[in-house]
């Protein structure tokens, strides 16, 4: 029978099958008694042992109840944030009532919110800062250079908190430093070979700005990159270096010339000196021979004048006539006939044994031969005498 028929008892049955007033068999699920039975686990949960008697009794289990479940996620919440954890190239900073406390090392560690604040940085890693930008020389002109500084955090305490924006104040000291050794310094050396030094009085300037200032950065390393002219002006700055590089080529072409020739040179002074040297030697040595000998000489023509006398002249004769060739001979009167004789070819003809073919007379012939007996005579009588 359907629910609606007549006669059927409709008025007490739905179509659900349940009944309206209320009966053995269940109805749909009720949401307020769900709710009043999750509160009741609730209070249950967190020491409220009072079943639902009533309204007031029920209202106040319920607060108790949320109260616990707001104080336990806050709890769970600050835990959570309150434990951290340090990298081994980190280290941390901790602040209690906005005064430093401690600087905590690698591990896990906990501090106190909202009384503590921490900074974390990783101290370990090189960081890298890179500046261009036209700067004045010495000799007034203007050039890029562009420069990479490399640095790291060597002192976390003195990072956070003598220096709002510690890296901003490197980045201002850089730019001071490097202005100021580029203004101390002239373009070609900007340019081509001094970037080297500048790099190095670049990074002892500005190590000093950030110790003064107690950043807590150290530098450990600056590079200048190779500067260059602006734009407006590349060409006449590549001329500039062309002309340069000529120079040099030339300068190296000179000095090689030097490098053979002076030595060359200084031989051949050398060679000059010893040659002075020797000639000075032989002369002195020559001389102090000569004065022996006259010593000596003059002690044996005081023994015997005469033979001493003789003996010269024919020393000195046989010396002139040994360095010539040809000999002229006249009479002791000066209108005897002049006798030729030919040396050079009678040494010759005795030599080969032949006879000599001179140009000369018979009589000419015969005094030259009695000539050379009598000179032959004197110095076998000198001879005598010094063996007597």
């Amino acid at each position: 029978m359907a629910w609606n028929e007549p006669g059927g008892n409709s008025n007490n049955q739905d179509p659900w099958g349940g009944r309206r007033g209320g009966g053995d068999k269940k109805g749909p699920p009720d949401l307020d008694e769900a709710f009043r039975k999750l509160q009741d686990s609730l209070n249950g949960m967190f020491g409220s042992g009072k079943k639902r008697g009533g309204d007031s009794g029920s209202g106040k289990g319920a607060g108790f109840g949320l109260l616990g479940i707001g104080l336990a996620v806050l709890a769970a919440i600050w835990l959570y944030s309150a434990v951290y954890v340090v990298d081994e190239q980190e280290q941390a900073v901790v602040l209690r009532f906005g005064k430093y406390y401690e600087t905590v090392g690698p591990g896990l560690n906990i501090y106190f919110p909202p009384i503590d604040r921490k900074y974390m940085e990783n101290v370990t890693r090189e960081r890298a800062y890179t500046k261009q930008g036209q700067m004045l020389t010495e000799d007034e002109n203007i050039v890029e250079v562009p420069l990479t500084v490399q640095y790291k955090i060597t002192n976390l305490q003195d990072f956070v908190l003598n220096v709002d924006q510690p890296e901003v104040s490197l980045q201002h000291a850089t730019d001071s430093a490097l202005r100021h050794v580029v203004g101390s310094t002239s373009m070609d050396k900007v340019l081509t070979e001094g970037r080297e030094q500048m790099a190095v009085e670049i990074k002892e300037r500005l190590q000093r700005f950030l110790d003064t200032y107690r950043t807590g950065i150290t530098v450990t390393q600056v590079n200048v990159q190779s500067a260059a002219a602006p734009r407006e002006v590349q060409e006449a700055f590549d001329d500039v270096i062309r002309a340069r590089e000529d120079e040099q080529r030339a300068r190296n072409q000179a000095e090689s010339y030097a490098n053979g020739v002076v030595p060359e040179a200084r031989g051949q002074a050398q060679r000059i000196i010893e040659d002075a040297n020797g000639y000075r030697d032989e002369v002195v040595s020559r001389a102090k021979g000569e004065a022996d000998r006259f010593t000596k000489l003059v002690a044996e023509y005081r023994k015997a004048p005469e033979v001493t006398r003789q003996r010269l002249y024919l020393d000195t004769m046989q010396e002139v006539y040994s360095n010539t060739s040809k000999v002229l001979v006249s009479g002791k009167d000066g209108q005897s006939n002049l006798l030729y004789l030919p040396l050079d070819k009678m040494i010759d003809s005795r030599r080969s044994g032949s006879t000599p073919v001179t140009s000369v007379t018979p009589s000419a012939n015969d005094a030259a031969n009695r000539a050379a007996a009598d000179l032959q005579q004197q110095q076998r009588e000198t001879r005598s005498r010094e063996s007597r």
